[in-house]
């Protein structure tokens, strides 16, 4: 049996994907928001694949914490259980290279377009049980682009926060960095986009795809 964890801080949304993925005859599956899926992990036993939302608040502070230092308690333990003991499997949309950029860089083995049919995730998830790489084709001119991103993730989860309104302070306290640091990222930020200050920079990243 394939052991399954899907994590996501909504859930209705994760009893859904787990709905769907236990009448897969090969599938034991349980399903978890992020703050407890370290305690799931150790309840039910490590799973071999966790199935994540790249739009997922709790899955973009994990990828927020592999950029760099920060967090603990049951938000480390789940970062921890995710990096380093099961294969991942990222649902993301066409049209986010930001995302499939975090991801990548997290480690992540599987990559699936929730826009698509609903039997690649079944196929996925076998595929990253045996420690294969599983890439929707849909998502193919996502990956060049996310290539292509000149920004580092510490400088891409600064920009999302600042794209959604966050002041520097803000940005700072969720990240856990001082505010001098905060700006001399967003200083980085603008010049590596090209921009003519942050809200440029913004739009020029949201015209890319990648916040």
């Amino acid at each position: 049996m394939i052991r399954v964890l899907v994590a996501h801080d909504t859930s209705l949304l994760r009893s859904a994907i787990a709905a769907l993925l236990v009448k897969e005859p090969d599938f034991d599956v349980t399903d978890a928001g992020w703050h407890q899926v370290g305690e799931a992990g150790r309840c039910t036993g490590r799973p071999h694949v966790c199935v994540v939302d790249a739009d997922c608040p709790g899955w973009r502070r994990h990828t927020d914490r592999a950029a760099g230092p920060g967090g603990s308690g049951a938000g480390a333990a789940a970062a921890q259980m995710v990096h380093q003991e099961c294969g991942v499997i990222v649902l993301t949309s066409s049209g986010k290279p930001g995302s499939l950029r975090r991801a990548y860089e997290a480690d992540v083995l599987g990559f699936v377009n929730k826009d698509r049919s609903a039997d690649r995730l079944p196929a996925a998830i076998r595929a990253v049980a045996e420690g294969k790489r599983f890439v929707d084709e849909s998502l193919a001119v996502e990956f060049l682009q996310a290539a292509d991103m000149p920004l580092t993730p510490r400088e891409l989860s600064v920009l999302s926060l600042s794209a959604e309104g966050a002041s520097v302070t803000e940005i700072a306290r969720s990240l856990h960095l001082c505010n001098g640091t905060v700006r001399n990222y967003l200083a980085a930020i603008t010049r590596k986009t090209g921009a003519r200050n942050r809200v440029d920079a913004i739009r020029i990243s949201r015209f890319a795809g990648w916040v």
